[in-house]
């Protein structure tokens, strides 16, 4: 027993040591997912890769108005320099910047093939070019001024920005999308006009409500354009929330053709949509005959987009059509936002609009008060190097006399007291009189002097000394103002978001707003025969399970023709508006529009090609539909109810379970409901007769049963009038009806045994 425990103790604390382990290690995973990976920087609206691939462009010397460099270039420097991971990631995230239907604002210019709205993908980096636009150059303006920290690279040999100094919220401007541990993010793209107009409003109004904002951002503003058919409310309840979704749609134009021919032609699809694949999924849809309205569909896009829409007759209502396109194609997509960001780069949170925009202003102050502070650095250094440089000047003659003679220039220059050495005696009343703190010099004062060159020793360039110090003083005087008083620093930022919007704005070649409002307009459910011509054929369904439509209606007497070892099962007559209910032995009911079997010129194509019926399901009926009327269903254990028709129509291949029924239990019959009486005949030749009253209307059960036996099960039922009696043809062909005084004699209760049928009944044991 011993032994035992003592064996089992090393296994439990090594499993709980490598649980520990496991998740330690999971959780710093995690954690740097989230931070270093798949969710962007409020301030920025960057992830890593996006950051340190600008940033490389940058110091590669790729402004927007210089020279390209190759892709396969920019993608090594990133991957070797900053961001370790595969070179076809970064090259895959660079390439999407440069993507004019994937960013409203690209970063990145790309020359050569960059992938297309089609989906198709780039060409390899080793064949594209790209350098910065200069949105990319306003998100980096600054970097040099001190303006954001540092951290060191992945090796510790270079540094790399924590964050960009940003100057437009490029979180909302571009949008975000992002899949972490736990946590997800998906923000659409905006207008930077409204987004500046709305930080200006959040900066002059502090308290500023979710709803005010609203006033200057209207909503997403995507690149592909569409029309948005949210509703104010919702979007208001997404933006507050951060949490909630917009309903884009495409735009589309009527051009008249004349002859009152007309064609629907769309020019901007939604965001994020594949047009090859958009196009591929109505054509297919087309094919299977789902969209009757519409006869065809082509693409005429070259550079912009021009997709058109042909539609089956010219009296089609192009509202209905497009109507119909937008519920069952990717024309009408829904985008969801998230807005789950990182708050100063380290805490992921669902952030409504205005905290977005207040993470982004006070990113700018930060900004601004780091960039003041380095100016003022850069302009004490000049401040003192002129102070040198006019004591050089006053004191010339002497200054040179060191430097010539003296064996050691710079430390005698630092030692000798200039208040003491009179002047050079040119113009003493411009000159004479030392700035102030004239005394020794100091080391940079002295390397400064002994760097001068002599073409600076001319009295012009004394002038243009001072005045150069009376303008840095000047401008220290009011960058210390800035630095001391709050409001003069937010009307900086003021200022600086409207120079960015004059940029950006509707000078800017995509400045204006591409995405529309509208009201969805409910689609409403159109019947098909207001889609369809209607014309009469003939259904015909053999016992393999092949249908077809024939064209007219046909002798349903007449042979017909079907494969080896098949034969006919039901034939009908119907038209092309009609819909069929087939019954299935599984006690499914599945819909078939009549419009959408194949033609009769063949032998026509499997019903299972066209629902979801089993191969070990066999097909009962195939009739149809009549909306309002009602079908007696039962099971060949004889239980059974009334089915309102409406109920029993199916959406989808998969049909609607009506009839639950267990094997070795099957559905036996659905026929419709006439008369006032039910007529069931067992397979022991029992015939019984009851009210309908007495069965119970469902939609989808068991039923209840209708007749009851020793042996076997049913083998037929079918409504009547009573008052019209029972009627069948005999053997010999005969029409042989039993009135209702006769027939009194086989009515009775529901589910009781029943007598003999009367003689001459059909030896199948099956009504008429």
């Amino acid at each position: 027993m011993t032994d035992e425990t003592d064996d089992e103790r090393p296994e439990a604390e090594l499993s709980e040591t490598l649980g520990r382990a496991i998740g330690d290690r999971y959780l710093t995973y995690a954690l740097s997912t989230i931070m270093n990976r798949a969710l962007p920087d409020a301030r920025d609206g960057l992830k890593p890769v996006h950051r340190r691939i600008l940033y490389a462009m940058r110091e590669l010397r790729l402004g927007s108005n210089g020279g390209f460099r190759k892709s396969a270039k920019i993608a090594g420097d990133v991957m070797g320099n900053y961001h370790p991971h595969g070179d076809a990631a970064i090259y895959d995230s660079m390439a999407r910047l440069a993507q004019w239907f994937a960013v409203r604002y690209p970063l990145v210019d790309g020359q050569g093939n960059f992938g297309n709205i089609d989906g198709d993908n780039p060409a390899a980096a080793r064949y594209t070019e790209a350098r910065m636009t200069s949105a990319a150059e306003a998100l980096l303006a600054g970097l040099d001024e001190d303006a954001v920290d540092f951290r060191p690279n992945y090796d510790g040999t270079l540094t790399e920005p924590v964050v960009l100094p940003a100057a437009f919220p490029n979180l909302l401007a571009n949008g975000a999308s992002g899949i972490a541990v736990g946590m997800a993010t998906n923000i659409p793209p905006h207008n930077i006009g409204e987004l500046v107009d709305a930080c200006v409003h959040l900066i002059k109004t502090p308290d500023a409500r979710d709803e005010t904002l609203l006033n200057y951002v209207k909503g997403p503003d995507f690149p592909t354009g569409g029309t948005i058919v949210e509703t104010p409310e919702s979007m208001a309840e997404a933006y507050r929330t951060g949490r909630g979704g917009f309903r884009v749609r495409a735009h589309y134009e009527v051009e008249d053709l004349g002859r009152g021919q007309w064609q629907a032609v769309v020019t901007e699809i939604p965001y994020q949509v594949q047009k090859s694949k958009l196009i591929e999924k109505i054509a297919d849809l087309i094919q299977n005959r789902k969209l009757p309205v519409l006869a065809d569909v082509r693409d005429e896009s070259a550079e912009d987009v021009r997709i058109i829409f042909e539609p089956r007759a010219k009296t089609v209502d192009p509202e209905m059509m497009m109507g119909m396109l937008f519920r069952q194609t990717d024309l009408e997509v829904r985008f969801a936002l998230n807005m789950n960001v990182l708050i100063d780069g380290r805490t992921p949170k669902v952030c409504s609009l205005k905290e977005v925009l207040r993470a982004f202003i006070d990113h700018r102050r930060e900004v601004l008060e780091r960039r003041k502070r380095h100016r003022l650095a850069k302009i004490d250094h000049r401040l003192e190097v002129l102070e040198g440089f006019i004591i050089a000047f006053l004191n010339l003659d002497r200054v040179i006399e060191i430097i010539r003679y003296d064996e050691g220039p710079k430390p005698a220059l630092m030692r000798q007291d200039w208040s003491d050495v009179p002047p050079r005696a040119v113009d003493e009343k411009a000159y004479r009189s030392p700035p102030e703190g004239e005394g020794e010099l100091t080391d940079v004062q002295a390397e400064a002097i002994l760097n001068m060159r002599l073409r600076a020793l001319r009295r012009l360039e004394e002038l243009e000394l001072r005045r150069e110090r009376d303008e840095l003083m000047a401008e220290r005087a009011g960058i210390e103002d800035l630095l001391a008083d709050v409001s003069l620093q937010w009307q900086a930022i003021i200022d600086e978001l409207r120079e960015t919007k004059k940029q950006f704005g509707k000078d800017h070649p995509r400045g204006a707003r591409l995405t529309r409002f509208a009201e969805a307009g409910e689609v409403e459910d159109v019947p098909i025969e207001a889609l369809i011509d209607r014309e009469p054929v003939t259904v015909v369904c053999s016992q393999m399970g092949w249908v077809r439509a024939m064209k007219g209606h046909i002798d349903l007497g007449q042979e017909l023709k079907f494969k080896d070892g098949d034969g006919p099962l039901i034939a009908f007559h119907a038209e092309t508006t009609d819909k069929l209910l087939l019954v299935g032995s599984n006690g499914r009911f599945y819909t078939l529009p009549v419009a959408n079997l194949p033609g009769g010129r063949g032998m026509g194509e499997p019903v299972r090609l066209m629902v979801d019926l089993p191969n070990d399901a066999q097909i009962v009926t195939l009739r149809i539909h009549r909306p309002g009327a009602k079908l007696l269903v039962a099971s060949s254990a004889g239980d059974g109810f009334l089915l309102p028709e409406d109920e029993a129509i199916a959406q989808t291949r998969g049909g609607k379970q009506v009839l639950n029924v267990k094997a070795p239990v099957t559905a036996l019959l659905a026929k419709p409901v006439e008369g006032d009486h039910v007529a069931v005949v067992g397979e022991n030749r029992k015939l019984l007769v009851f009210p309908i009253d007495e069965l119970p209307e469902m939609a989808r059960g068991k039923g209840v049963r209708l007749q009851r036996y020793k042996d076997g099960g049913l083998s037929d039922a079918t409504t009547l009038t009573l008052a019209h009696g029972l009627t069948w043809q005999d053997p010999a062909g005969r029409t042989r009806t039993v009135g209702r005084s006769e027939l009194e004699e086989w009515v009775g209760k529901r589910a009781s045994a029943g007598r003999m049928a009367p003689r001459g009944f059909p030896r199948d044991n099956r009504f008429p």
